[in-house]
C-alpha cells in the first residue's frame, strides 16, 4: 500500500460536476484540487479527498446500473458549532434531509448535494 498520499478518498457519482464543485467549495469548506469538468473533479477538506465523477468519467462508467443511485452512505464533517452552520446553510437556501438529532456522542444533521449524496454535519458532545 502506498502511504505517500495521506488522504482518504471517497467517490460520489454526480450528474453535474460543476454544480457539485460549487456546492462543496461554496457551502462546506472544500477547496478545488483539480477539475476536468464535465467529467470529473476532486475537492479536499482536511484529510478527505472527494472525487466527483460525472456520467462520462471512468469511475461512473464502472458502476453497475442497479447501483447507480445515491445510497445511505455519507461523508461525515465535524464542526464546532452545528447551530451556526445550520443557520448559515439555511440562509444560503440549502434544504436539509433530517432534523438535528441529538445522541450520546453529539448532534448531527443531514444535508444533500445537488445529486442527493448525503453529507452528515456533526458536532461532538462536550466532554467534561
Amino acid at each position: 500500500m502506498n502511504t505517500q498520499d495521506q488522504h482518504a478518498s471517497v467517490r460520489y457519482l454526480v450528474t453535474n460536476v460543476q454544480a457539485a464543485i460549487d456546492f462543496y467549495t461554496g457551502h462546506l469548506g472544500f477547496t478545488l484540487d483539480s477539475s476536468a469538468a464535465p467529467a470529473f473533479a476532486d475537492v479536499r477538506r482536511g484529510p478527505l479527498r472527494l472525487l466527483l465523477s460525472g456520467p462520462a468519467s471512468s469511475g461512473a462508467r464502472a458502476t453497475p446500473e442497479e447501483a447507480n443511485v445515491p445510497g445511505r452512505n455519507r461523508i461525515h464533517l465535524v464542526l464546532d458549532d452545528l447551530d451556526a452552520e445550520v443557520d448559515r446553510l439555511r440562509a444560503a437556501g440549502l434544504a436539509f434531509r433530517s432534523e438535528v438529532v441529538t445522541g450520546p456522542g453529539g448532534r448531527q444533521v443531514l444535508v444533500a448535494d445537488p445529486d442527493g449524496n448525503l453529507v452528515e454535519l456533526f458536532q461532538p458532545a462536550s466532554r467534561s
